[in-house]
């Protein structure tokens, strides 16, 4: 099992699934900064072990998948696109390849074929959480904000313990829809689900503060 290096669709930080768990703190989807600090996103490859890949791959797929895997763990996301589109050829029903070629596409800029890949993720499995996430990361590269919440909580109703889509519901509702009460609770949420993130800790000092100043206010106010 080769993944779970936290992928942080737009930085770097953190994760776990094996030796996965080793691989989530790669390639980058594209940054959004602001408020304290810049918020990254998580991406990378999604393995074997990620959820939502529940179907039994035959050996002969699963030696080509987790090669496919590897090599985009590497950065060599040239090779890495051909190897997937040659498994999916073979193996067309498998939806963690799809996603891993939507990770491509958007790490390449083109959200056009990286929504067309998550759409065929998500006709074999529309509760695919790591599809889900990776929806929503599109749609908030989109200005789509609620959407991307719906996407979100999408994959955390599918899985509760994808901690990928906890981080990123936390930077949604932080830095763009400024429910600082309800960043607060996915930042910590995905650090019991995570190895600690010691600069997350630092935003969920900074928000309970934030919210904190919010009930003050509110109180006076009343």
């Amino acid at each position: 099992m080769l993944l779970q290096r936290f992928f942080k669709i737009e930085g770097s930080r953190i994760s776990r699934c094996r030796i996965a768990q080793a691989c989530l703190c790669l390639m980058l989807l594209g940054g959004c900064a602001a408020g304290p600090g810049s918020r990254s996103q998580p991406d990378a490859p999604i393995a074997d072990g990620e959820p939502g890949m529940a179907r039994e791959i035959p050996p002969r797929a699963m030696t080509l998948f987790e090669q496919a895997v590897a090599i985009m763990s590497t950065g060599d996301i040239v090779e890495a696109q051909f190897r997937f589109q040659e498994f999916l050829l073979q193996y067309p029903d498998y939806p963690g390849a799809h996603v891993n070629l939507a990770i491509i596409h958007a790490r390449n800029g083109n959200d056009r074929a990286a929504q067309g890949s998550i759409t065929d993720a998500l006709i074999i499995d529309p509760e695919h959480p790591a599809a889900l996430n990776l929806l929503g990361m599109l749609l908030r590269r989109q200005g789509r904000f609620l959407d991307a919440e719906s996407a979100y909580m999408k994959a955390v109703t599918a899985n509760p313990e994808y901690a990928l889509a906890h981080y990123n519901l936390g930077v949604l509702n932080e830095l763009y829809l400024r429910r600082f009460d309800v960043a607060l609770l996915h930042f910590e949420y995905y650090q019991l689900l995570t190895i600690e993130d010691k600069q997350v800790e630092k935003w969920i000092t900074d928000l309970k503060r934030r919210v904190q100043v919010n009930q003050r206010t509110a109180n006076v106010t009343e």
